[in-house]
């Protein structure tokens, strides 16, 4: 066989194959195609296309077909109106669910009013950036650097700075989606039910005095949260105050009446702050100078 030949015949079963396998897989399509319920298509175009993972699933179009088979309810999604998710209740014939909110929160109230800065960054406006370049400046080594990341990544615009430096968030924007969680290097955020309404707003690991030179509202692990407080609802660990939130039920502000800064707080059914009765009072609205 000559050269030219054998080309003729690799070329002609080559498309002999290919067709051979197109046909399969066109017969494999007819008998093996999955029919996609309608209802999926009516259920997305309800949803706030916002595909924030609140949910649990990856994004809005999972969620929807999660919804029409039966697995999750519409309440689930905290993003849309209730009066919405009512819609796709009613129109899956299911019971819309109840799901408490849930909202990010700081575990930081060390505002440039109240702690200092010990160096000056000069570097990019970036609290990632900063956090590279021993830590950000910030006395408390556990502080919020106050750059605004977690407010730059916020695709709701529920996270603000305010005039202090720390973020503040909107608890009624707020999606918990979890992206100021991932982006903050200090890992000062938490996604939180609002009926956790016990909250300990500081990180800090350092004990007493030492502790408060750099930061006025900072833990120091003083124990009398955990001394007032039913037995287990919150422990002193590493000399920062830590609540057991399945011990839930237990919670009042009995606990943060003694706080002498006002580290542990009660969270109002809005999300404002509550401190207590012996925490000290700030005044001071201007920064603390720097070093």
């Amino acid at each position: 066989m000559s050269s030219l030949q054998f080309v003729g015949t690799a070329v002609a079963f080559m498309a002999l194959l290919g067709v051979f396998l197109a046909t399969v897989l066109a017969i494999a399509n007819r008998w093996l195609f999955v029919l996609e319920d309608p209802r999926i298509d009516d259920v997305e175009d309800l949803l706030p296309k916002a595909n924030c993972g609140a949910c649990g699933t990856p994004g809005c179009r999972p969620f929807a077909e999660k919804l029409v088979l039966g697995k999750v309810d519409p309440g689930l999604c905290t993003v849309n109106p209730k009066d919405t998710n009512q819609l796709i209740a009613d129109f899956l014939g299911v019971a819309m669910g109840e799901h408490e909110k849930r909202v990010a929160r700081l575990a930081c109230a060390g505002g440039v009013h109240v702690a200092y800065i010990r160096a000056s960054y000069g570097g990019l406006n970036s609290c990632r950036a900063a956090a590279l370049v021993s830590g950000g400046g910030k006395g408390c080594a556990w502080g919020c650097l106050g750059m605004g990341d977690c407010a730059d990544v916020c695709e709701f615009n529920s996270i603000h700075m305010d005039q202090y430096g720390l973020p503040v968030v909107d608890a009624g924007k707020c999606t918990a989606c979890g992206d100021c969680v991932d982006i903050c290097p200090k890992n000062l955020f938490e996604i939180h039910p609002v009926g956790h309404r016990l909250w300990v707003a500081c990180r800090n690991r350092e004990f007493g005095d030492d502790a408060e030179v750099e930061c006025e509202v900072i833990c120091t692990a003083c124990e009398r949260c955990a001394v007032d407080s039913p037995e287990g609802l919150i422990t002193i660990h590493d000399n920062l105050a830590v609540i057991d939130y399945s011990k839930n039920k237990l919670a009042s502000k009995v606990a943060i009446e003694r706080c002498p800064t006002g580290a542990i707080v009660w969270r109002a059914p809005d999300e404002s702050v509550v401190k207590g009765r012996d925490a000290k009072k700030v005044i001071r609205k201007a920064a603390l100078p720097v070093g």
